[in-house]
């Protein structure tokens, strides 16, 4: 049985978005948020030193990292789903969206997230933090130009991992409308609105 450690409000939603187009079957253990510091509980730590979220068990190992969770239940559970042939132009684009969203796309998003908690004394790095924010979210916006899906002509592992930063950009997407269409097309998605039910609460849907 796959199992998701899944905390409220955070990445590990999109493992469950990614499962349920799979159409494996899943438990998911829940976690909550501590409501002052909006970090994981200690009991995540039991399942993971690092005690974060999402923590999938799987074919006999413990993974973390979102995007090496996406990779490997498409390769061992999709049959062939979600991801471009191989080799082909078509799977390094992909493979490097999975890196991407992490790497790069995510850090800008969660230090505006932190200099906002700063007030005043942080005022100063707010011109670098937007110009990075443009930078990237603007990428994002012009790779969907012309098309519905990062990769090819149909939903991938790509988007599934790049949706956080997506939903991430919630404020800011009114600035780009490819990218805000892309978001408004995968959350209508069925497997999208099932995950939802199972995971509970998710504000970055709204």
């Amino acid at each position: 049985m796959i199992v998701v450690h899944h905390l409220n409000e955070s990445r590990s939603q999109r493992v469950l978005w990614l499962l349920e187009e799979l159409g494996l079957p899943y438990e998911i253990r829940h976690y909550t948020r501590d409501a002052t510091t909006r970090l994981a509980p200690p009991e995540l730590k039991a399942v993971h030193p690092l005690g974060k979220s999402p923590v999938l068990e799987a074919d006999g190992m413990t993974l973390i990292e979102s995007g090496a969770i996406v990779d490997h239940l498409i390769r061992h559970h999709g049959n062939g789903h979600l991801q471009p042939a191989t080799p082909s132009r078509d799977f390094e684009v992909y493979q490097q969206w999975l890196h991407y969203a992490e790497g790069s796309a995510m850090l800008p998003l969660l230090l505006r997230l932190y200099v906002s908690r700063l007030g005043a004394a942080g005022a100063p790095l707010a011109p670098r933090i937007d110009s990075e924010l443009a930078n990237h979210l603007g990428y994002v916006d012009r790779s969907l130009q012309g098309r519905e899906w990062l990769v090819g002509d149909t939903l991938s592992g790509a988007d599934i991992q790049m949706s956080f930063v997506g939903e991430a950009a919630r404020g800011l997407r009114a600035s780009y409308p490819n990218l805000d269409a892309w978001v408004r097309r995968f959350q209508q998605r069925p497997a999208y609105r099932r995950a939802l039910e199972r995971g509970g609460p998710y504000s970055m849907a709204e």
